[in-house]
């Protein structure tokens, strides 16, 4: 089920302008049919914590997020939310509706700020698939990227200390999402969020950030993490 449909005003509409980070959904297509696919697109906003859909939820639509964060997640049977990614501006979610029969949502999406998101029904991506079957080889590729994240996750579990698996996790964040200031890369995350991404507690996350910032290699703020020097945050 889709937890929201509706764009600022209340009506849904069409994008103006592509995405300011193209999403690698569109890889290798070209402009005119880039163009058309976004043509078909709807425009969503969200609030901060809001549901986007659930697990289980039908997989009626796929999504790209436009602005904003969000975070896609999944409960476990004790109860506890496990943390599998921070979605960002350019993110593909949903990819599983690209299929004829879709199966459900494998996961939760939540805006983690006020967001905007580009929107495609069943029907109208499957149809745009077709025309353009560049959009199923970059969906595999898309979740052949997740499957491997999540394998590293793993064996980064089995093999690597609580210290390496959260410098790892702070370092792709950086890489992935952090904005370059004067004094370094500042992450937006908090201590629960890092360490849920790289499976350790949240006392052990502060442990470890409050260790680095003493050493000068991070600075931390509330809901962020400014990274002073990358380097020193590779740990053998």
């Amino acid at each position: 089920m889709l937890r929201s449909d509706k764009s600022e005003n209340g009506h849904h509409s069409n994008p103006a302008t592509p995405p300011n980070l193209l999403s690698k959904l569109f890889s290798g297509i070209s402009e005119d049919g880039v163009a058309e696919i976004l043509a078909a697109a709807r425009t969503r906003k969200v609030f901060a914590k809001q549901m986007i859909f659930a697990t289980g939820d039908k997989a009626t639509h796929l999504f790209v997020l436009r602005e904003g964060r969000g975070r896609y997640s999944r409960l476990a049977k004790t109860g506890d939310e496990v943390l599998l990614k921070m979605l960002v501006p350019g993110d593909a979610f949903g990819i599983g509706t690209l299929l004829e029969s879709p199966s459900p949502y494998i996961g939760s999406a939540e805006a983690i700020s006020d967001a905007e998101m580009l929107v495609w029904e069943h029907a109208s991506i499957r149809r745009l698939a077709i025309r353009h079957p560049q959009i199923a080889d970059n969906a595999l590729r898309i979740v052949l990227h997740y499957l491997k994240r999540y394998v590293d996750r793993h064996v980064g579990l089995v093999t690597k200390t609580a210290e390496q698996r959260l410098a790892e996790t702070l370092l792709s964040l950086g890489h992935r999402t952090g904005r370059t200031l004067p004094a370094g890369v500042q992450v937006d995350v908090t201590n629960g969020q890092l360490g849920a991404l790289a499976d350790v507690s949240p006392f052990t996350a502060s442990r470890l950030l409050s260790g680095w910032e003493e050493k000068g290699t991070v600075s931390k703020s509330r809901g962020k993490v400014l990274i002073h020097l990358p380097e020193a945050l590779v740990v053998d």
